[in-house]
């Protein structure tokens, strides 16, 4: 007996075996079924630094790639930093977020994007960062709000090192 590919599918949906789509596909009386995946979410940890790896009032790493369902946890280690949500730099279904200055914030992931974020009191030092949801392209209008020069130089550096731009 020869394995075609419409037995080898059907093999694998029987036995309930992940195709790699992120769904695990199930026969049911004679009929395939797509029922979701439960992944285990992972949490990124992004600490906020008065110096780092890339210089002064910077966030460590300056560049995450994530899925949805991950939470991204901001952590101030030296005083005097936030995290938050850039308006024009997030998905349409993600929330926004601003953290208090001094405090730790949890950012739950939502919809596949970029997400810019500043440190508000550093924004005009080019304290930002970007995290990538799901693989997403780099949207064509990402870097067209208004925002202080070192800031979007920042964000270009970090397109750039991650082969972005």
């Amino acid at each position: 007996m020869s394995v075609t590919r419409r037995t080898a599918l059907l093999g694998a949906a029987a036995s309930g075996l992940v195709l790699g789509t992120g769904r695990v596909v199930a026969q049911t009386n004679g009929a395939l079924a797509v029922k979701p995946v439960l992944v285990a979410a992972k949490t990124h940890e992004v600490q906020m630094l008065n110096r780092g790896e890339a210089g002064t009032m910077v966030y460590e790493p300056r560049f995450v790639s994530a899925e949805v369902g991950d939470t991204i946890v901001f952590v101030p280690e030296d005083k005097g930093h936030n995290a938050e949500s850039i308006k024009d730099m997030l998905p349409e279904d993600q929330e926004d977020f601003a953290g208090k200055i001094n405090e730790e914030i949890e950012v739950q992931l939502t919809s596949e994007g970029l997400i810019g974020v500043k440190c508000k009191p550093h924004f005009g030092m080019g304290m930002v960062m970007i995290i990538q949801v799901a693989g997403a392209p780099v949207p064509d209008d990402f870097l067209e709000g208004k925002m202080p020069g070192k800031a979007k130089k920042a964000f270009e550096e970090i397109l750039a090192e991650n082969k972005l731009s």
